[in-house]
């Protein structure tokens, strides 16, 4: 008996057109019995195992016990499953969507998702920080350690990786967590306010000073203070908070009298200091008061594994108030999203997910959904047909893979409009009709 993927009797791009649209799909009817099986997820589930006809309950295993398929095909809730492929055990996500023609029900469409083998690893939820990624683990451990001492801590890290979220951390955990944590942005603020508001001030020390103010540092004290982008303090400012930590007391603007504080000290900075020190801008004696324990948080580009699932846990977060329901990313806004360069890291993707959720409609999120930057290729620019063939080898070995059903379905989705289907995937237009042209003369051999 053939299977599904040889089924000529219907469209034969009406499943690899499926499959660009919703990934490794099966087919149910109503009996509960598979009907087709798009190309991957026939090559998912190995050689043999789709055969029309066969029970979805034989073919999958769900991990839950057969309760769990209705929770899949009744309630449309995630499962585990496993298959068994070759003799070894894939284990794996499953969700169901049904399908209807006006009341009458029709079947479901079964979603497979990524296997459980091919991801990074465990995840892991530490003081607010999501991750699968090692070197986030790894770094997680060394706040851990760090914790339980005095030393000061610098944070390195790109704007939105979550510094702040580390010096929280290294707060709760320690010795210190019952006192208080304050933070301050060193480059909000122009110095002469800065150096008020680090150390305080007292009445009639500059216009505006009606009554003395503690400043940051009392505050923190007996508990820790958070010194973010640190490398942009000023000289002058430089020395008198080395003074501080060196003697354990401030003076407050306008006074004259030292005042004992007990304070942690965690800095942050994207910049790396050592070269701020060779440049002149900060001094080397502060910088080893504070670099005792350096971390380095990684940028979100460097842990693509974290993209898709932190964006699902922003969705999710944002679905708890809002009336839409996402139950998956198109192939296509997923091809973007991992490839995207993410400057602002996660703070950038909570907000891009925002912005995909308002905008959009339904329950798949489409590359239409994202921010108008996603649509403009981070490839080299697309080049004109009678570019030259060093330019066109370069645009391809720049641009992403895509196999053919993947090109044949972004061409139906644009109407047969190359410009637009290139668009779509991501390449310039002398590249998809490169692609194209290969593809055929490979069929045609």
């Amino acid at each position: 008996m053939p299977t599904s993927r040889s089924d000529s009797r219907g469209n034969p791009l009406v499943l690899p057109a499926l499959e660009a649209l919703a990934g490794p799909t099966l087919l149910v009817d109503v009996h509960q019995r598979v009907t087709a099986a798009t190309p991957e997820a026939e090559d998912r589930l190995g050689p043999g195992a789709i055969v029309p006809g066969r029970p979805l309950a034989e073919l999958l295993t769900l991990t839950e016990g057969p309760r769990a398929l209705e929770a899949l095909l009744s309630r449309g809730r995630e499962v585990e499953a496993t298959v068994r492929v070759g003799g070894k055990e894939r284990t794996m996500r499953v969700r169901a969507v049904g399908l209807s023609q006006g009341n009458r029900r029709l079947g479901w469409a079964v979603l497979l998702g990524p296997e459980e083998g091919a991801r990074e690893g465990a995840e892991e939820v530490f003081h607010g920080m999501w991750t699968r990624d090692a070197g986030m683990k790894r770094m997680f451990r060394i706040v851990e350690k760090v914790a339980h001492t005095e030393s000061s801590v610098l944070v390195r890290g790109e704007s939105g990786t979550g510094k702040e979220l580390v010096a929280n951390a290294l707060h709760e955990i320690s010795e210190r967590r019952k006192g208080p944590f304050r933070a301050i942005n060193c480059a909000a603020l122009p110095p002469n306010l800065l150096e008020s508001e680090l150390f305080g001030h007292v009445r009639g020390a500059f216009t505006g000073a009606v009554r003395d103010s503690p400043g940051h540092f009392r505050l923190a004290d007996g508990g820790t203070l958070f010194l973010d982008e640190v490398a942009e303090l000023p000289l002058d400012l430089q020395a008198k908070l080395l003074r501080v930590l060196e003697t354990r007391t401030i003076i407050p603007v306008g006074g004259r009298q030292p005042v004992p504080v007990n304070v942690r000290i965690v800095a942050a900075t994207h910049r790396a200091l050592r070269r701020e020190v060779e440049a002149g801008r900060f001094r080397a004696d502060l910088m080893y008061r504070l670099r005792v324990v350096p971390l380095f948080l990684p940028p979100l580009r460097e842990r693509r594994g974290d993209i898709l699932p932190l964006a699902r846990r922003f969705l999710d977060e944002l679905e708890q108030n809002g009336p839409r329901r996402v139950e998956r990313f198109s192939p296509g806004a997923r091809r973007l999203l991992e490839s995207h360069s993410w400057a602002g890291n996660v703070r950038e993707l909570r907000n891009v997910m925002e912005y995909a959720y308002v905008i959009g409609e339904g329950p798949v999120l489409q590359e239409a959904d994202l921010p108008p930057e996603f649509s403009e290729p981070c490839a080299p620019p697309e080049a004109p047909l009678l570019a030259t063939r060093e330019e066109e080898e370069e645009a391809q070995e720049a641009a992403p893979a895509h196999d053919p059903a993947t090109l044949r379905a972004a061409l139906a989705r644009a109407g047969g409009n190359r410009t637009q289907a290139a668009k779509l995937l991501g390449i310039s237009r002398v590249t998809l009709w490169r692609r194209l042209r290969d593809t055929e003369a490979h069929q045609g051999t």
